[in-house]
């Protein structure tokens, strides 16, 4: 019997089937063809007793050598799915690989936190394979320590685009002859944020750019001669994802999609699918497809919500729901993702340090945090120390908070992430799965929670054109069961969110405690100028439902706890401009007259 069709017959009989990430119960990694040594990395080290149903299917075919493309869910054990193979080949060389003959297996990703996340799991997997160094390079380290690291020769090499790129032009003693496999992960991420200039060039200089119409070009690295393997992982599928594959997988083995929603694309047109019988896929290759009604692969034990609150109310039904979620679970992590890094600056500050009195009745007030839990803020604006920094500590924590901008949207492994509140939109719905994804992985069950306002609902059928569906989130229930200063309500119906005495109570006491402090004053204003901004940089389709002429400004500056009327912050804003132009303007009149001065 032919090899992979034993172990598919062996992997795919007695599947658990209770959500996206499946485990195979009577299927183990060493019945994948992994060695020993590795199989018990994996389980001692990563905590997998069994792969995950993309594991059990992407390792045989890595391990034959096929070029592949992985389209699925977030948070089902992709990395590990082409890791595994790669320390697997590498163990076994003979005689043993040496640091001196430079990087075999090249990793690239999106930002600088999946870039050290899959850096560190690596680690734990090559704890006994010494002799296999990892690595990684990327921007905001220090270019000189790199260029020392890939001299003395890095195995296994992580890299951001843009950082790898300079160091394959201006690190010669960056070998990598022997090249052998090269990984896109998170490869709609790397191309949405502009990286597809780098790409090509990155595989032109590395040899292993596709040229021939019929996909069979470079099966051999033109450069260096070496057999190549390239993989390409993405949870979502396009246009520029397929132009990828194109340039860069030699009739690749498609894995994860549905064949039920599927439709030819002219793009891939000699990839297979593992989905059917291998070996009729050998001898008779099917055409990689993608869906036809634009379907995003999310984990069924998600569970997922909006809650529609009047623009004003925002920050308030914010505060109230992390106080509930906290105080009903003891022991959980919670990420809300923000459209700006002003917004997070603001809003992790203010959760900082706002204190709430324990009871506004009595005379001597008595105050305590609002949130009494661990708050962490990430964003690109921050110093790359500060963002290793918090990623690390956020994954260590059990009772944490963490504010993010969407860099934390992709591939990032947060363990036992509870719930994801989208406080802003993420505008495109691929972005809505990204940052979902961040819960719910690998088997667990995860909440997220959608902010709508009144006028943005029609981004629901936005969402449902790509089979996502959202629940209401019954927020007035749960504001009634929740006591206003120790005492529980009489009235148990309010005809309007935002009239609420919880959410009233909480607004007067945020707004008192903006503006009686400067800096938090100026970092609303901040926030509020940012947040219009994105508001009005929604594309396509999106304008129509996201329309800042829909808003009313005094209700967005309300939502920030200012006191002021847009147009004062505006005005404050713009003075700040002005003086900075008559600043940039003088400096650069100045330094034109030294040159005249030079050159006379």
């Amino acid at each position: 019997m032919d090899r992979k069709k034993k172990i598919k017959s062996e992997c795919v009989e007695e599947k658990e089937t209770n959500n996206n990430s499946e485990i195979f119960a009577s299927c183990s990694f060493s019945s994948l063809g992994l060695h020993p040594t590795l199989c018990n990395e994996l389980r001692e080290r990563m905590g997998f007793e069994a792969p995950t149903l993309v594991q059990a299917q992407a390792i045989p075919v890595v391990l034959s050598g096929r070029h592949v493309l992985v389209n699925a869910a977030t948070g089902t054990g992709k990395t590990v799915a082409y890791l595994a193979p790669i320390i697997h080949h590498l163990q076994s060389c003979s005689p043993k690989i040496e640091r001196a003959q430079g990087t075999f297996a090249l990793v690239l990703v999106p930002t600088r936190e999946l870039c050290i996340q899959v850096y560190e799991i690596l680690q734990k997997l090559l704890h006994r394979f010494h002799w296999i160094v990892p690595g990684y390079v990327m921007g905001g380290e220090n270019r000189s320590k790199e260029k020392a690291r890939l001299r003395k020769g890095i195995s296994i090499l992580v890299a951001t685009p843009g950082r790898l790129l300079d160091h394959l032009k201006n690190t010669s003693s960056f070998v990598h002859t022997n090249l052998r496999w090269i990984i896109f992960d998170e490869a709609d991420r790397i191309l949405e944020l502009g990286f597809g200039k780098e790409i090509e060039e990155i595989l032109d200089l590395l040899g292993s750019r596709l040229t021939g119409s019929d996909g069979k070009e470079n099966q051999v690295s033109s450069i260096t001669n070496v057999q190549r393997q390239n993989l390409l992982l993405s949870a979502t599928l396009n246009e520029k994802v397929n132009h990828l594959a194109k340039i860069s997988l030699q009739n690749p083995t498609m894995i994860g999609l549905d064949d039920k929603k599927m439709q030819p694309d002219p793009l891939l047109e000699h990839a297979e699918s593992i989905e059917s019988d291998t070996d009729d896929e050998l001898e008779h290759p099917r055409k990689v497809t993608k869906s036809s009604t634009g379907d995003y692969k999310l984990p069924i034990q998600l569970v997922q919500k909006y809650v529609k609150v009047p623009c004003g109310s925002r920050l308030a039904v914010l505060l109230f729901i992390l106080k509930h979620l906290f105080e009903k679970q003891a022991s959980q992590k919670i990420v809300v993702f923000f459209s700006t890094c002003d917004a997070v600056d603001f809003h992790y500050s203010l959760l900082s340090e706002f204190h709430l009195s324990a009871n506004s009745q009595s005379d001597a007030e008595v105050t305590q945090m609002f949130l009494r839990c661990k708050t962490f803020q990430l964003h690109g604006n921050m110093k790359q120390e500060d963002r290793r920094n918090t990623f690390r500590a956020f994954k260590t924590e059990k009772l944490a908070l963490l504010l993010s901008t969407d860099v934390a949207a992709r591939g990032l492994d947060f363990p036992k992430v509870k719930c994801i509140i989208q406080y802003d939109s993420p505008g495109e719905a691929t972005e809505y799965v990204h940052r979902v994804g961040r819960t719910a992985r690998l088997g667990e069950k995860g909440d997220s929670l959608l902010f709508l306002q009144p006028v943005e609902v029609d981004y629901i059928e936005d969402l449902e054109k790509h089979g996502v569906s959202l629940a209401e989130y019954p927020i007035l229930k749960v504001l009634d069961s929740f006591p206003l200063n120790g005492h529980m309500h009489r009235i148990k119906k309010f005809v309007s969110l935002d009239s609420h005495p919880w959410l009233v109570s909480l607004q007067k006491a945020l707004e008192s405690f903006i503006s009686a402090r400067p800096r938090m004053n100026k970092l609303a204003q901040n926030a509020f100028i940012s947040w219009v901004r994105a508001y009005t940089a929604h594309r396509g389709e999106l304008k129509r439902i996201f329309m800042v002429q829909k808003l009313h400004l005094g209700h967005v500056a309300k939502s920030f706890a200012l006191k002021q009327q847009p147009s004062l912050v505006g005005k404050s804003f713009q003075k700040q401009q002005s003086n900075k132009r008559k600043r940039d303007q003088k400096q650069k009149g100045q330094s034109k007259k030294r040159k005249i001065n030079g050159k006379t």
